[in-house]
């Protein structure tokens, strides 16, 4: 397979503290990729990382084969796009002005669109469902409906890779769906490479190719779900005791954490 990103002995230290500590992997175009593990493992670190926004002390990050220290911010926005877990709504924009902001990277000097950039802008919104609230306000929009709209400003940049930050964390389970399958559509659509941080072992494997498990800002483990979401693995790495069957849609690993209650229960 062709390597889109390939991550060499990363090792990423802030005020004395190791975040990351010798992560290396590498990322196939088109794949859709899922870093899970316990808070303060590095998972949103490593995120940064990668989209260049954090600069690792150690090791290096190549994209399509350049290291990323040869991009500069514009011609990096041309290829990757963040959807960040934190959406600040600070200016009273509409959907369709946040959504055309994602062709920035490709405007020429002056700055201005084209009919061509706000054909894209209108193609993105009609992807993710939000065309019919171009002239809304952000502020006025639910959380599923936000979310849907910073993925299209994402999908606007006509970006290879996609990097998504806990996009489902505060979502009923409706709209967590509702964005899995976005994301695993356009990724089939556009072969473009998804790179996401998920809590959700269950949602990470029913649509990660392979999942990137941490601790402490170490490799666990590098794999398909099934290998990866292993009892004894899932059980260190959380500190927590994890039960973990076939789910009965397919053959995919369904992960149930066992509370202490049914514990107790158990032993008596």
């Amino acid at each position: 397979m062709n390597h889109i990103l390939d991550i060499k002995n990363i090792s990423l230290i802030f005020r004395k503290k190791t975040i990351l500590l010798n992560v290396s992997l590498t990322i196939n175009a088109g794949e859709f990729f899922v870093i899970i593990g316990p808070n303060g493992a590095g998972k949103t670190s490593l995120l940064k990382v990668l989209s260049g926004l954090h600069k690792a002390q150690e090791g290096s990050v190549f994209i399509k084969g350049e290291n990323i220290t040869k991009y500069t911010r514009r011609s990096l926005a041309q290829i990757m796009a963040i959807v960040p877990q934190q959406i600040e709504v600070e200016f009273p924009f509409t959907v369709k002005e946040t959504v055309i902001m994602g062709r920035t990277p490709h405007l020429g000097i002056l700055g201005m669109e084209s009919e061509n950039d706000f054909h894209i802008a209108e193609e993105a919104m009609e992807f993710t469902d939000v065309l019919h609230l171009a002239d809304r306000k952000l502020f006025q929009l639910s959380g599923g409906e936000l979310q849907r709209v910073i993925i299209a400003r994402a999908i606007c940049q006509q970006p290879e890779i996609i990097l998504l930050d806990e996009p489902t964390t505060a979502l009923d389970p409706a709209h967590q769906l509702k964005i899995m399958d976005l994301m695993e559509r356009f990724r089939q659509q556009h072969n473009t490479t998804i790179i996401m941080v998920s809590h959700d072992l269950n949602l990470a494997s029913m649509y990660a190719d392979r999942l990137l498990l941490l601790k402490e800002g170490r490799v666990v483990k590098t794999g398909d779900p099934k290998t990866v979401l292993n009892k004894s693995l899932l059980e260190e790495s959380y500190g927590c005791q994890m039960m973990v069957d076939e789910n009965p849609l397919g053959q995919v690993a369904r992960v149930t954490p066992v509370p202490d209650k049914y514990l107790r229960n158990r032993i008596k």
